[in-house]
């Protein structure tokens, strides 16, 4: 589809919301106005301070012109012109509307820490973002669980993420930077080594700074793919380097059921580590081995209730809105099931159709739900997650979302992990380590971020590289 920008240079908002209508449409620029096949056609005029925002949009033989009309100059507006007109032409509604960011709870916090009513708020998310009356409610919910929270914040502290990329097997749809434990094992002994390095480097880093540490976040990919003896080494080289002496919370991913163990579970609550997650995305066998899992739903229930007895009683569990081959019933069952549970934590996720995942790769082999179906899975979740008296207090989106809807993190009061928060709403530095760990810098309203390389093997082979990089960190 072609994309023609007329006196303005607003491309990067033009493309979200037509990404947004458009998945998997790939956008040529052209400065010469387009008269055939599909194109957008974005103009801007102004005239006495009165802006006027025209959108034209060919798609299928049909075109279609809308304008929107402000006194004032917002690139939202240009999205405005442009959502009219796709509604009309491909039918639906996206539920956000405008909205494409990553962090719709952050607006709404923002705004309501700058002095406005919810009442305005949610008008503002209604008239001007042009969501539907449930999301703006949501976004509303979210900020102000997360503000309670966010009130005695540590200005004097970070977040400690450190990852593990390897994993069993690599999902469908993942495109982490995750590695199959079974053709990398090889490499996870020099990995750790690389690792400890980082690790040793960072901690005399931090040492010389006025900042302690929070939280301790270790991801991946699966930790859990480790042996028990390998995972009770990285926490307790964790320990040996690091002040952990004002930690509020140690979270470790166990995510893969087939991973977890009675003797990992057991390292993991000697090693005082505050909460886990189990995940099992569904609890659809058919759906499991389709996406590559290779554990069943009752290997799932089992490990849960082995934390639960080896007293790791914070669990979040992870679920999938809209994965492939799935109905709303299936979706349903999986609920079904979480609801008996009754985690501390449930993640309710919406399907991601990643660039680098096999899934994009072969998109066209799989049988994915329309986004009204995941809106009405997601809906069901709010509804099953408000049953069992939970909150949702974090929310955040990802490129590629069906729908462009939402993953939102609920929990019980109280339970709320603080990383989530402190890493989505961009608050707290987040000093990360391991292979594509991503390190975020927050100076008030400047951040800064500083990347390790993705590949294992590079991070292993360029090592002293990474040390490098730490020293951007910690200017």
């Amino acid at each position: 589809m072609k994309i023609c920008l007329v006196n303005h240079n607003e491309r990067y908002a033009v493309c979200e919301i037509a990404m947004a209508y458009f998945p998997r449409t790939k956008f040529e620029d052209t400065d010469i106005l387009p008269s055939d096949g599909d194109y957008i056609i974005s103009e801007l005029k102004e005239n006495d301070g009165t802006y006027q925002y025209i959108t034209t949009v060919s798609y299928n033989g049909d075109i279609r012109t809308n304008t929107v009309t402000s006194a004032e100059y917002n690139k939202t507006y240009f999205k405005q012109s442009f959502h009219a007109i796709a509604k009309e032409l491909i039918g639906g509604f996206l539920p956000w509307g405008v909205l494409t960011g990553i962090r719709p709870g952050k607006i709404a916090r923002e705004l309501i820490e700058g002095g406005m009513n919810v009442d305005d708020v949610k008008s503002r998310f209604l008239d001007f973002y042009l969501t539907t009356e449930n999301k703006a409610d949501l976004a509303i919910e979210v900020a102000e669980n997360e503000m309670r929270t966010l009130r005695n914040i540590d200005k004097d502290a970070v977040s400690l993420y450190v990852g593990i990329p390897f994993c069993p097997t690599r999902c469908l749809y993942c495109s982490f930077t995750s590695q199959s434990i079974k053709f990398t094992s090889k490499f996870v002994e020099p990995y750790l080594e690389a690792l400890y390095k980082e690790i040793e480097y960072t901690a005399q880093k931090l040492k010389n700074t006025p900042y302690h540490i929070e939280t301790v976040y270790i991801g991946g990919g699966t930790p859990t793919s480790l042996t028990d003896l390998q995972l009770d080494a990285l926490i307790k080289k964790l320990y040996a380097e690091f002040d952990f002496s004002r930690i509020k919370e140690f979270s470790v991913e166990a995510g893969r059921p087939d991973t977890v163990t009675v003797d990992k579970l057991k390292v993991l609550k000697d090693n005082n580590v505050t909460r886990i997650s189990i995940n099992p995305q569904t609890v659809n066998d058919k759906t499991l081995q389709l996406i590559g899992r290779n554990h069943t739903a009752q290997q799932f229930i089992e490990s849960y209730h082995m934390a639960m007895d080896c007293g790791l009683t914070n669990i979040n569990t992870d679920i999938i809105a809209g994965l492939p081959g799935e109905s709303a019933d299936d979706f349903l069952k999986t609920l079904d099931c979480i609801k008996k549970l009754n985690p501390t934590n449930v993640t309710v996720h919406t399907m991601s159709i990643k660039r680098s995942s096999f899934l994009a790769q072969d998109y066209d082999a799989y049988s994915v739900a329309s986004a009204s179906t995941v809106n009405t899975m997601l809906d069901a979740a709010y509804d099953c997650m408000k049953d069992l008296g939970k909150i949702p207090y974090y929310m955040y989106r990802q490129k590629n979302m069906l729908g462009n809807l939402e993953n939102v993190g609920y929990c019980d009061r109280g339970f709320e992990n603080l990383y989530n928060i402190y890493i989505m709403e961009e608050v707290q530095s987040i000093i990360a380590l391991g292979a594509g760990a991503s390190t975020k810098i927050v100076k008030g309203d400047n951040i800064s971020r500083v990347f390790n390389v993705k590949d294992v093997y590079e991070y292993i082979t360029r090592h002293n590289e990474m040390l490098k990089r730490k020293d951007e960190v910690f200017k």
